[in-house]
């Protein structure tokens, strides 16, 4: 048996998905005359209590189109050492809004106000980038999902509208925080000025992002999606694959939880493993003392992982990964 275990985006359409997929009423996107992505962005903005959103084909562009959308060229912005929108979007943030990152040194992915305001430069002293933009990432991923209290996100805020800064939300896997902390999404909406949320990691659909915030800030946001040649016509089908992820799979995300969660204690219980990091929603990354002689014999049980260099592995847990192959698993690491 295959455990794959490398990344929630792994998981594949189940029938019933399918048949939502074939079912779809749609049209031409890029004229908004697709029901079924009118629709989605709709439900998605009422859940945050936002006026407006915009369906992506992936969320490194929704990222990317709210970086374009809050900064002009020689700006910066801050973000945490961690972040996807540094890290894992191809030098997107410098190639598509010529804007440089100051990267803070958080905890688990995460920064506090205070670090933000430290690292705002002068606004009148020109030699430095101007500062207008703070990404934050909920859950973390690099973090191992670990997810910020509201508190925090209201005081860091509190500094952003202070400085006048825009605050933008990489909620890839927010639906998973919104599940592990019970938070409500509107508080969400009232915090930050963008916000893009995935549906093909803990929802399981097989594209799509969708980014949000009100009108003011969106209004160039289809624009920006055209230069970044996400225009889509009956995108539709996909867009039903997300209406029909948050109707099904949104409320059995805490499975994937749970099931973390015992493969944290598994492996904190194995003598190679020197360290796993606290375990919030469905990411688990360990060290190992042999890496080489561990991954081996994963390799050899067929269970498929994240390597994340010097010594430090990443499982993901999600839809397809099924009760029987958690037993497995649990198997596995109990034999090493």
């Amino acid at each position: 048996m295959i455990i794959d275990l490398r990344s929630d985006t792994v998981t594949k359409p189940t029938a019933a998905m399918m048949q939502a997929i074939l079912n779809a009423e749609v049209g031409d996107d890029v004229y908004k005359e697709d029901p079924t992505v009118n629709l989605l962005e709709q439900r998605i903005a009422n859940m945050f209590g936002m006026e407006t959103a915009l369906y992506f084909p992936t969320g490194s562009m929704a990222n990317q189109a709210a970086i374009k959308l809050h900064t002009q060229p020689g700006e910066q912005l801050i973000c945490d050492k961690y972040a996807h929108v540094y890290n894992y979007e191809g030098g997107g943030v410098s190639f598509n809004s010529g804007v440089s990152s100051k990267l803070i040194d958080g905890d688990r992915g995460m920064i506090t106000a205070q670090q933000v305001e430290e690292n705002i430069n002068p606004p009148d002293f020109y030699h430095s980038p101007l500062t207008t933009l703070v990404c934050l990432e909920n859950t973390t991923n690099k973090g191992g999902g670990a997810c910020y209290s509201l508190d925090t996100f209201k005081e860091i805020k509190s500094i952003t509208d202070e400085h006048q800064l825009g605050l933008h939300l990489d909620g890839a896997r927010l639906w998973n925080a919104l599940v592990a902390t019970g938070q409500n999404p509107k508080e969400y909406g009232e915090i930050f000025d963008t916000i893009s949320v995935c549906l093909s990691k803990g929802l399981g659909a097989p594209m799509g992002t969708v980014l949000v915030g009100n009108n003011e800030i969106m209004k160039n946001a289809i624009r920006v999606r055209k230069v970044l040649g996400g225009g889509m016509r009956q995108v539709g089908f996909m867009a039903a694959a997300g209406l029909y992820a948050l109707d099904h799979h949104f409320p059995l995300l805490h499975e994937d939880h749970k099931r973390a969660q015992e493969l944290a204690v598994a492996l904190s219980q194995m003598a190679i493993v020197t360290h796993v990091e606290p375990v919030e929603t469905n990411i688990v990354i360990f060290n190992v003392s042999d890496v080489n002689s561990f991954i081996k014999y994963l390799n050899n049980h067929q269970i498929i992982y994240s390597d994340m260099g010097q010594g430090k592995l990443r499982l993901v847990t999600h839809y397809d990964y099924t009760a029987k192959m958690h037993e497995q698993m649990l198997a596995v690491l109990r034999k090493f």
